[in-house]
């Protein structure tokens, strides 16, 4: 049964992936004032079926001076990375009782960079090694603030489970309570999944395609399909942390929907920064913020404790 309905929500999650990439057309072609695609079934929702079939059907390329079984590896290695994620996903039947979740995701969203380093180093191309590189640099500079952030909430729900995140936000949600760090926390996510404005391990204009540009096919529907599942998890961990939390509720979803969107409204509007920029942000504004605000939690729950006993 927990293995049956697993497959079921990985079945349900690369179907997110293919209306998340319409999503992101659409609203892309809307804010530029133009249509987008149109032509396949109703207003385009046919169009992900075409796209993931064009892409599987294509020729795939082999380059000459790659490491061809971690090249051919790499991308299947992305993509576990991304779906195995999925186990904390509360459902009704969890496949893993997980009561240490948020240590869990650390562990998970901690070797995703190392696909892009493999991917990277693989193909033995100039472009495809300086993306790895910067993806390395990044991920060095976000990655500290990003599990500051998370620890500071798991420290006043003295729980490692993303599920008792709704007890604490029946009153009020953590957004309200920590504003800034919501704004830090989205900044650190948008870094873990490549996202503009720090998609700098795919910089389109200085490196044609980053640390991908050598995969094609169905190799790089992989890389695809691993990047915006992260991007969906990422938003569902939003919403439990700072949205309320109450997953049991239809209002959740649409929440989450949101939060996809933003992901693509920042898309839209915001410029690529230089990667040092990143990392001059995350160790001088997110670090010492975060810090701060994991101090006053624990100030909280240690006040809590204290007024429980007495």
């Amino acid at each position: 049964m927990h293995l049956l309905i697993f497959l079921f929500v990985l079945l349900m999650v690369l179907l997110s992936v293919g209306f998340f990439t319409l999503l992101e057309r659409k609203v892309l072609s809307y804010i530029q004032f133009r249509s987008g695609p149109n032509s396949l079934g109703i207003m385009g929702l046919v169009q992900p079926f075409s796209d993931g079939l064009s892409l599987f059907l294509k020729e795939l390329f082999i380059p000459l001076s790659s490491n061809l079984f971690i090249y051919f590896l790499c991308p299947l290695f992305s993509l576990f990375q991304s779906l195995f994620i999925w186990i904390l996903f509360p459902i009704y039947f969890n496949s893993v009782d997980f009561f240490y979740g948020f240590i869990f995701f650390l562990s998970c969203s901690s070797i995703g960079v190392y696909g892009l380093i493999i991917c990277g180093w693989s193909s033995n191309s100039c472009y495809s090694m300086l993306g790895c590189m910067r993806s390395v640099s990044q991920a060095i500079s976000y990655e500290v603030s990003l599990s500051l952030i998370m620890l500071c909430y798991f420290l006043l729900l003295d729980s490692y489970s993303f599920i008792d995140l709704f007890k604490l936000q029946d009153n009020t949600w953590f957004i309200f309570l920590s504003f800034p760090l919501f704004l830090c926390w989205v900044s650190c996510c948008m870094a873990e999944t490549n996202r503009t404005p720090f998609d700098f391990s795919e910089g389109e204009s200085e490196l044609v395609s980053g640390f991908n540009i050598e995969y094609g096919s169905g190799e790089f529907a992989f890389l695809f399909i691993s990047e915006y599942s992260s991007i969906i998890f990422i938003s569902l961990i939003t919403c439990l942390m700072f949205l309320g939390g109450d997953y049991y509720s239809f209002f959740f979803f649409i929440k989450l929907i949101f939060m996809c969107f933003a992901f693509i409204w920042v898309r839209s509007c915001l410029p690529r920064y230089r990667y040092d920029k990143l990392m001059y942000l995350a160790w001088s504004g997110f670090l010492p913020l975060s810090l701060n605000y994991m101090f006053f939690f624990f100030y909280i729950s240690f006040l809590c404790i204290y007024h429980f006993f007495l």
